[in-house]
Parts: C-alpha cells; structure tokens; sequence
C-alpha cells in the first residue's frame, strides 16, 4: 500500500508573534487543502527546526520551502538540516515564488493597498546575496511588469541593493507621479514593517494569509508525492 508523505512546511521563522501566528494558520489551511498530516518548521529563528521535525516524522517526507526565491536557506541550510537528521531521504520542493498562484496574490495585495493602473510598481523583497535567488527575483519582477503593464524594479529590505527607498526615488526622479510598492514577503515582521518609511504613496500587505499562498504549497506538495516511490 502506498503511503502518501507527510508534508513538512518550512519557513523562515520571526520574533514576530504575528508572523508565527500566520505561519500556523498557513500550516492548518493547507492539511485542510491537502488531506494529509502538515507538520510547521522553523529554517532559523524559532524552533522546532526543519531538523527537529524530520527527526521525528517516520516514513516518506515532503518538504515544502515557503520562500519566495531559491537562496541559501533553500539550496543549503533546509537540505544540510535534513541531512543531520537522517532525513536525506525527503523531498524537497521549488520555493514558492515562481508559482503562478503567489503572483496572483500579489497582483491582489496591490489592488486592496490602492494601486491605480498606470503607478509605478517598486518589488518589495528581503534580499539575497545568491546569484540564483537574485535572478529569480529579477524574473518576478519581469513577470509582475508584464501583469500591469507598468514599470516595475526590484529593491531590497535587507541584504543588496538598491535599497527599496532608492527605487522609489529613482522612479520619482524619472517623472512617475504616484509609486506603490508590491510586498514580495510572506508574512509580517521586521522587514514589512520597514517599507512605511520607503517614501511610496501606497504599500501592500505580506502575502499570507490568502488562499493563493495555501494552494501554491499544496500543489508544490502533490507534485512532489507523485514522484514517491510506491
């Protein structure tokens, strides 16, 4: 009989209580999707670490990346935890950001802040210092430019630049009127909270909670159980 995998959600972790809160309710929104056991990870910050809960989940394994772009946490820490944990075994999947169902909650999260066709769009992201992370964030950014037909540039919260604040000046500069920024981040935290003071005329909320977020992890899951072993 084929056993389907449990579904280990790992995000970042933040000291945030709300950012943890919304890292549960995500966690419970997709084992509802799914069906199957969802167990909440922490990559850094918080525990249980991806380690920890590996660990301790017997049989196939499943690990979703709530992240937005393939960085370090993605292609080296979540795979040399599970590594240490004997879990070498589990399956990881893509990070979230290229899915289709993330930028659609995006698009959203500007519509609901304000967003007027024809603004200027600033990308929102935390930031990477890895080349493959960065030329994902670029191909969003190209993607997101494409949906509103509006230029949109990236800026970066904490590590990189330009900063976000120099992109919304820089689009100032060259003549654009109104400039919103687009928050390429999951959920609450120190990093949201620094782009009230970009200087932009509107700011998104985080990603999550949204449905489109849940369905994107739950389909990253199901694709992955269907290359399980039987």
């Amino acid at each position: 009989m084929h056993t389907q995998p449990t579904l280990l959600l790992a995000v970042h972790g933040t000291r945030n209580p709300h950012g943890t809160a919304v890292a549960h309710s995500l966690a419970l929104r997709v084992g509802e999707l799914t069906g199957q056991p969802t167990r909440l990870a922490f990559a850094d910050v918080l525990t249980p670490t991806v380690g920890d809960v590996a660990a301790t989940t017997p049989g196939p394994l499943v690990v979703v990346p709530a992240f937005l772009a393939s960085g370090y946490h993605v292609r080296t820490d979540i795979p040399a935890q599970l590594a240490r944990a004997g879990r070498a075994d589990a399956v990881i999947t893509p990070a979230l950001g290229a899915h289709p169902a993330v930028l659609d909650t995006a698009v959203r999260r500007l519509t609901q802040a304000g967003y007027r066709p024809g603004d200027a769009v600033v990308l929102a992201c935390a930031g990477t210092s890895d080349p493959h992370a960065g030329a994902e964030l670029a191909h969003t950014t190209a993607l997101l430019a494409r949906r509103l037909g509006v230029p949109v540039t990236t800026g970066f919260i904490a590590t990189g630049s330009p900063t976000v604040a120099d992109q919304v000046a820089h689009l100032r500069a060259r003549g654009h009127r109104r400039v919103v920024v687009a928050s390429w981040l999951l959920a609450p935290g120190l990093f949201h909270d620094r782009l009230a003071h970009a200087g932009a005329d509107a700011v998104a909320r985080p990603l999550c909670p949204d449905p489109g977020v849940a369905h994107a992890v739950a389909d990253r899951y199901r694709r992955a159980a269907l290359l399980q072993p039987a």
